[in-house]
């Protein structure tokens, strides 16, 4: 049921409702469809409740309706006669995790690696006789490589900023910063190209892979597990709460370990 805004008298009423029925208030302008406003009736239906959707279509009946009942921004959604609150208010309701200030969380380390994981495999299946492990690893590393540069290099700025509280290197001389995310994309492409083929080239990027993930493994070391602060990581770019740890130590032990692979194997194939 979709109905214009009621008075501030038969919207108390609606609020005090019983039973599997909710009462949302969102914003639906002629310019401005709120997307907290969408995403809270989504949430309410996917559990069960019939939402009376109330729109709020003038900057004048926001404003009364927020007076009305005491609040600073919409959405609003009404339970069984109780004020729940707006979006964010309404998943912890149903016992969603909401992420306050400084909380930490994986989720963007599992989307890349779980998206670049996928992408190697499909390399795989579509390019190699059965199934080589070592290729799929060649791939999944270097992959993930671009996909954290293209991270970092959507916001540099945020990047270099976050990097600059931990990285060894980058505190001594911050332009070596801002090269990071292009060197990494060059050992990540660079990998995906020449690993195996015995061309000379791997000297152009083995190195890079090696020296920028050395210095980073020893950054994350001394800030970790040395002095023992408590740091978000850069790895993702600018912004991110992926905490600084194990996954950033790993990160940068396997470009290292990749550069060294592949001096190898162009050695061995000498």
């Amino acid at each position: 049921m979709t109905a214009q805004a009621d008075t501030p008298e038969t919207a108390r009423a609606k609020s005090e409702g019983r039973g599997k029925t909710a009462s949302l208030y969102r914003m639906v302008m002629p310019g401005h469809l709120c997307p907290f406003g969408l995403k809270s009736k989504s949430m309410l239906e996917r559990k069960g409740y019939e939402v009376d959707d109330n729109h709020l279509t003038t900057r004048e009946e926001v404003d009364a309706f927020q007076e009305e009942h005491g609040v600073e921004t919409t959405p609003q959604t009404f339970i069984d006669g109780e004020r729940i609150g707006g979006y964010q208010d309404l998943k912890k309701h149903f016992g969603y995790r909401v992420l306050e200030e400084g909380d930490t969380t994986y989720a963007p380390i599992k989307a890349i690696f779980g998206s670049t994981a996928l992408m190697a495999l499909a390399v795989i299946l579509n390019r190699y006789e059965g199934f080589p492990v070592l290729e799929l690893l060649k791939w999944f590393f270097a992959i993930s490589m671009v996909a954290l540069a293209i991270q970092k290099l959507q916001d540099i700025e945020g990047f270099v900023n976050g990097f600059l509280g931990y990285d060894l290197l980058a505190r001594r001389y911050v332009p070596y910063g801002y090269a990071y995310p292009f060197m990494e994309l060059w050992a990540g492409v660079g990998m995906m190209a020449l690993i195996g083929t015995g061309s000379a080239l791997i000297w152009a990027v083995a190195p890079v892979g090696i020296f920028i993930g050395t210095i980073g493994a020893i950054s994350v070391i001394k800030a970790v597990y040395i002095d023992k602060r408590e740091l978000t990581c850069a790895c993702v770019g600018g912004g991110s709460n992926v905490p600084l740890g194990a996954i950033s130590l790993s990160e940068n032990l396997i470009m290292a370990g990749m550069g060294i692979w592949m001096l190898a194997l162009w050695f061995a194939g000498a």
